[in-house]
């Protein structure tokens, strides 16, 4: 059985600020709230969710890139929170993270060796006459010519700008790696290059990998794992093959229907969404779905519901798991 790489029990960000028109009154906005989630060692989990549903909040909070209000996070048996700044900073050589954007992630007046030399240097992962040999193989890593070393950012495509922000996350050796939404700034006709790529690396470094989308397709044939974010909250967790072929909860359900379907002789039924979705200033109480939920009663209006085991390894936080069901002719 794996054994548990990232634990996170209660964690919490909320974000304070001063609003109104004297900026006398103080706001609070949840972007994450009580999560607990474990990632096991070797594991691809995908944490899923629609824009602002907290996910890359939590990553940072994760890896400390965020302070995080409440809660604790446990990295191989060792408190992350509670780390010393140097200890963190010797630490962080064993985690690292791939930014959404390659094109704001990349020091555009930095050549490429010289961006992928610098965690080598600052980890002191080589000795100095070895460094520029293991830039060129961090580049062959991942699928670009030694030669690129020598240009800049700009000079790259958007999918090759991705391959070297990897290879800038690889460099330092870690065991487990975030990547945020790798794919959602880059065309559609290179998103299954770079998935591809950190799925064979995945594979060939054994890494721990904490995949981030909004859209259950992309994760579909890579995660082993994947966690439903709504509000700050996992509302689900199960095995992909499980969750795709029988989502309980109606927010994950909704998530599946709109997936685009290539085989026309396919039919689903379209998952209506009543209301709009809440303001996160001001949560709704109870369940946070519950505006927007077709199988919602008054229990979902007033109670927050747990996350609960419904059978052994998927967990639902619903009052009433599986009421709303997905077409079962659909395939993926």
């Amino acid at each position: 059985m794996k054994g548990c790489l990232v634990e996170v029990t209660g964690l919490s960000k909320v974000f304070r600020f001063r609003r109104g028109l004297l900026q006398t009154e103080v706001a609070e906005l949840r972007a994450v709230d009580g999560v607990d989630l474990a990632i096991l060692e070797g594991e691809t989990l995908a944490l899923v969710g629609e824009s602002g549903s907290g996910k890359t909040t939590l990553a940072r909070c994760i890896l400390r890139l965020l302070d995080a209000s409440e809660g604790d996070v446990f990295f191989a048996g060792e408190d992350l929170l509670a780390m010393s700044a140097a200890r963190l900073r010797r630490a962080r050589r064993s985690f690292q993270m791939v930014f959404q954007d390659p094109s704001g992630s990349l020091d555009p007046r930095m050549r490429v060796g010289k961006t992928l030399e610098e965690p080598l240097i600052v980890h002191d992962v080589v000795a100095p006459e070895a460094r520029a040999g293991r830039v060129g193989e961090l580049l062959e890593l991942v699928g670009l010519p030694r030669e690129a070393a020598t240009r800049f950012p700009h000079e790259f495509s958007g999918g090759q700008r991705q391959r070297i922000a990897i290879a800038r996350a690889l460099a330092p050796e870690p065991i487990f790696l975030v990547a945020d939404e790798p794919v959602a700034a880059l065309d559609v006709s290179v998103r299954a290059q770079i998935l591809n790529i950190l799925s064979r690396l995945q594979e060939r470094l054994k890494l721990t990998l904490l995949l981030i989308a909004h859209d259950l397709a992309v994760v579909g044939q890579m995660a082993d794992r994947v966690a439903i974010l709504y509000f700050g909250r996992v509302v689900e967790l199960a095995p992909t093959a499980v969750l795709l072929a029988a989502p309980q909860h109606p927010y994950t359900v909704s998530l599946l229907a709109a997936v685009p379907v290539l085989q026309p002789p396919i039919e689903r039924r379209s998952v209506l969404l009543s209301g709009d979705r809440a303001n996160p200033l001001s949560p709704p109480a109870g369940c946070a779905f519950h505006p927007r939920c077709p199988a919602a009663t008054e229990l979902c209006r007033t109670d927050r519901p747990r996350l609960l085991e419904v059978e052994a390894g998927h967990e639902v936080a619903c009052h009433h798991p599986g009421e709303l069901e997905l077409n079962r002719t659909s395939s993926w």
